[in-house]
């Protein structure tokens, strides 16, 4: 029988109050800059079969909001009182998704039953692998991506597991920062067993139990509610990563949104087949995998601010993710710059949602933040230092409301930037400009917000400067309601000197002394037609800087002269843009991508798939790459869009191979 709402409102506040308690006692003594100044961690309480039931709000990554811990917790055979299990394998439960991430769980008893798990994660700046920092899209199998530990007590009845400890800190860069980070963990499981049994003791055994329960089931109804509010019908999305490596192709991720009544499918069928590279997210095809879930949860938290967090709130929706895919690759793919994949799944997912319900929800977020890892000497002491410096991240897409947010927006917003003074302290550099980036926010009647913008210098030879996630080079972030799309990022090595070297999307650059690094996020997309918005907040951008004379004139059509808005001109170069303006698209786009689809349309996309998907899953990415060689070597009059052109190229790539005949006859 449920308990009644005032218990159950006081129940979730107690739950509530304890994830936070685990996040403060986690942030407050962890070591390294990633987990104590950028915030990349989580914690919170399951039930015993593993679904999250509670989870900070102000505190730590926002992702993994309803993860659920079950698969990994059937992989320890018993617990006991004391126990504190770890684990950062990928394929092993598919809970940590790539290794930086060490997750944990600790049994909670009561009156010697088992009530709940205290659980959470922390980004480990490094756990070895072929590269500082552990992760670049360059890797192309899990092995390289550092230590793999499956799940493993590394308490026993409250005994510590000094082996696998040793085993852990061997095989790592910077072992005193990991541990530290890792007591700091245990601290925070340690604390949530007090919260539960301080709950227990209150509420009695029956009353916590069923209140757990209730709230999922609560969680449940109010997501159920926010989907029926949602108009019937099929939203389909697409966007793209720039490229799979350096120098390579585009990788789709696709969503088919179907709403029906108070339920939702997240169809991904149409994203590209796994990659030879690391942004495949491993999921092991769970329906509702969280990092599938991710940009749902955000929607339906930006629709209604009130919603419970908790794994409930997923029950409504499920996912269709075919094996062998960019969101459910085999064993043993490499999957460490899985949280780009993930940033840029998020924003397909809110462009889906957006298309169903426009007023609700906002324009592209850049959906991009460039990780800035460091490892260098210190000329002075010798002393190998590593540390990640700043999460330089984009804008969020602007909505009917009011402006995206500048800097750490929308999906990227639970990324703390780290103060100068820490990063100079933390590591032997020299910060010369940090900042937003002028003009970098998408136009429109609500402005997207702007980009973030790092300038250093490093010192010591042999310096290596990580930056996960780097992308946004050639695909910004889109406009929607008539608003136009976001300014792209850039990536400089010694910029605006004889020895500039323009880096794009590369992740891994190795430096001389005194060489100079420049990078910067784009920004999120415009929100309605430009010439709508009030020109005294063009004037107001103007400024502040963040929208110079020449775009307000260009864009939006404000005149500003002798720093005063020039009314009349305004008003004859607005009406003439609004004069020019045909049917608005729903969505914009940049040149780079609309150039791009000119050639790989919806339809060409949809035949690629259903040939790839006749092939062994280890020949899908080889020949895609052939079939887009085949494509680019036709001419222009061949190019239809109809997938005609696909299927051509297919068969010249495939049939090159004796080895595929056998599919070919098949299909």
């Amino acid at each position: 029988m449920s308990i009644d709402k005032v218990t159950l409102q006081i129940l979730a506040n107690h739950a509530q109050a304890a994830a936070d308690s685990m996040a403060f006692t986690l942030f407050r003594t962890a070591h390294s800059t990633f987990v104590k100044e950028t915030e990349d961690f989580t914690t919170g309480l399951t039930t015993p079969d593993g679904m999250t039931f509670a989870s900070p709000r102000d505190l730590g990554a926002t992702w993994f909001i309803g993860l659920d811990y079950g698969n990994a917790i059937k992989l320890i055979p018993d617990y006991r009182p004391g126990d504190i299990c770890v684990t950062n394998d990928p394929y092993s439960g598919f809970v940590c998704t790539h290794t930086p991430d060490l997750h944990m769980w600790k049994p909670i008893f009561w009156e010697g039953q088992l009530v709940a798990f205290a659980v959470g994660h922390i980004h480990n700046t490094d756990v070895g692998g072929a590269v500082p920092a552990s992760l670049s899209r360059q890797l192309t199998e899990v092995h390289q991506e550092g230590i793999r530990i499956p799940p493993a007590k590394i308490y026993a009845e409250g005994n510590l597991n000094q082996e696998l400890l040793n085993v852990m800190l061997t095989n790592v860069r910077m072992p005193e920062q990991n541990h530290g980070d890792l007591k700091a963990q245990i601290a925070a499981m340690n604390t949530g067993e007090r919260k539960v049994h301080d709950m227990c003791r209150k509420f009695g055994l029956d009353v916590f139990r069923q209140g757990v329960k209730d709230l999922l089931d609560l969680g449940e109804k109010q997501a159920r509610s926010l989907i029926g509010r949602i108009p019937d019908g099929e939203y389909f999305f697409a966007d793209y990563l720039d490229e799979d490596a350096p120098g390579g192709l585009p990788v789709r991720l696709a969503l088919n949104l179907k709403i029906q009544g108070d339920e939702a499918v997240l169809d991904f069928t149409g994203s590209d087949p796994q990659l030879l590279s690391s942004l495949n997210v491993p999921t092991g095809g769970a329906e509702r995998h969280i990092l599938l879930m991710v940009g749902y949860t955000y929607c339906l938290y930006s629709i209604d601010p009130t919603i419970l967090l908790n794994g409930g709130i997923t029950r409504p929706a499920r996912c269709i993710i075919p094996e062998g895919t960019i969101l459910n690759p085999k064993f043993p793919a490499a999957v460490g710059m899985r949280s780009m994949t993930c940033g840029r799944l998020q924003g397909v997912t809110i462009g889906a949602f957006q298309a169903a319900v426009p007023d609700l929800l906002p324009a592209g977020p850049a959906g991009s933040s460039a990780i800035m890892n460091v490892k260098t000497i210190d000329n002075q002491t010798g002393r190998l230092l590593m540390a990640s410096i700043d999460p330089i991240t984009g804008g969020a897409g602007g909505w009917a409301g009011t402006d995206g947010a500048d800097g750490s927006g929308a999906n990227s917003s639970f990324l703390k930037n780290t103060p100068v003074e820490i990063n100079e302290i933390e590591v032997p550099i020299h910060i010369r400009r940090y900042g937003l980036v002028p003009d970098s926010g998408g136009a429109g009647k609500h402005r997207g917000g702007l980009g973030t913008l790092l300038e250093f210098q490093v010192f010591a030879p042999n310096t290596v400067v990580t930056a996960r996630n780097r992308d946004r080079t050639r695909f910004s972030a889109w406009g929607a309601n008539g608003g136009l799309p976001g300014a792209t990022s850039l990536f400089w090595r010694n910029r605006d000197t004889d020895k500039a070297v323009d880096l794009g999307n590369t992740d891994v650059v190795a430096l001389d002394p005194d060489d100079v690094i420049l990078v910067s996020a784009c920004g999120g997309g415009g929100w309605g037609n430009p010439w709508e918005r009030d020109p005294a907040l063009v004037l107001f951008d103007v400024q502040q800087g963040k929208v110079s004379a020449t775009a307000a004139e260009q864009d939006y059509g404000v005149v500003i002269r002798d720093g005063a808005i020039d009314k009349p001109a305004t008003s004859v170069l607005r009406a003439r843009m609004a004069a020019a303006e045909r049917e608005p698209a729903h969505f914009n786009f940049n040149a780079s991508r609309i150039e791009y689809e000119r050639t790989w349309t919806d339809a060409n996309y949809a035949v690629l798939g259903e040939l790839l998907g006749t092939m062994p899953v280890h020949w899908r990415h080889f020949l895609k790459r052939r079939v887009f060689e085949e494509v680019a070597a036709l001419p222009p009059a061949a190019l239809r869009g109809d997938g005609s052109e696909v299927r051509k190229g297919f068969a010249i790539a495939a049939q090159a191979f004796p080895q595929l005949r056998p599919y070919l006859a098949a299909e």
